[in-house]
């Protein structure tokens, strides 16, 4: 099993439970300062069960605990009401015209994968696609990382991301892969059904993918290394996206 030891992780992983209906827990207790007491609180509030544990016992389950620990299915989002598959999204999206999906091709640093579900919580991005999100399989940092925004990202699983940009441009969605040559971002239309496609640390996007996208947008830079951090470039390009949605 896996233990949540942030205090927003495990604080969003409860609400979102109760929000889906789905169980979680036990919630371990050890020791409980006035933060770790509030969310002690929470967890009665929603019959999350508590147990009570010795410092040292819980020091082995999870080391990074700060007096509390929530304990979780090994899968990132397991139990959080967040999955989804592709195929009902597109039902669900109905005449809908403007929709935002994110793409992560190989994104397979933990940090990384939880900083960019965290833009995508506050810059309302609809769903996010992977090949396979059990490449980043810490569920504990993920969570931490996003702030808890893990339990509430609606995010789908494919063995195929080229088969499911297929399916999103039958849908009426124009897809952009990042790329630092491309157009700069605050130059495009990105209004109506948009997906972006963010490639892999250090190996960008993949051929396959890269040949797929119907254009490319970029972020305009003048610092001296050459690129951004994937989950910096994710917050700038959805962050232009939802602006240019809210007009």
């Amino acid at each position: 099993m896996t233990y949540l030891t942030g205090f927003h992780a495990i604080e969003e992983r409860i609400k979102s439970a109760k929000a889906n209906g789905l169980s979680c827990g036990p919630l371990l207790v050890a020791k409980a300062g006035p933060r770790a007491k509030e969310i002690v609180t929470l967890a009665v509030n929603n019959k999350i069960r508590l147990e009570r544990t010795g410092v040292f016992e819980l020091d082995k389950l999870a080391p990074d605990n700060r007096g509390i620990a929530l304990q979780v299915s090994d899968h990132v989002s397991a139990d959080s009401g967040a999955d989804i598959s592709l195929e009902t999204f597109l039902e669900e999206l109905g005449d809908k015209k403007n929709s935002l999906v994110l793409i992560l091709d190989e994104i397979t640093d933990p940090h990384n994968y939880g900083a960019i579900l965290r833009c995508c919580d506050q810059f309302a991005v609809d769903l996010v696609i992977s090949r396979n999100r059990r490449n980043a399989k810490h569920a504990a940092v993920i969570s931490q990382t996003s702030a808890g925004a893990v339990s509430w990202v609606s995010q789908a699983e494919t063995p195929n991301l080229v088969r499911a940009m297929e399916d999103l441009k039958e849908a009426g969605f124009w897809i952009y892969g990042a790329d630092m040559d491309g157009e700069p971002v605050y130059k495009k239309d990105l209004s109506g059904r948009t997906a972006i496609v963010l490639g892999g640390e250090g190996s960008g996007l993949s051929r396959l993918l890269y040949e797929k996208c119907d254009g490319f947008a970029g972020i305009p830079s003048s610092g001296r290394i050459d690129s951004l951090n994937v989950s910096v470039a994710a917050g700038i390009l959805l962050y232009e996206i939802r602006r240019q949605l809210s007009k």
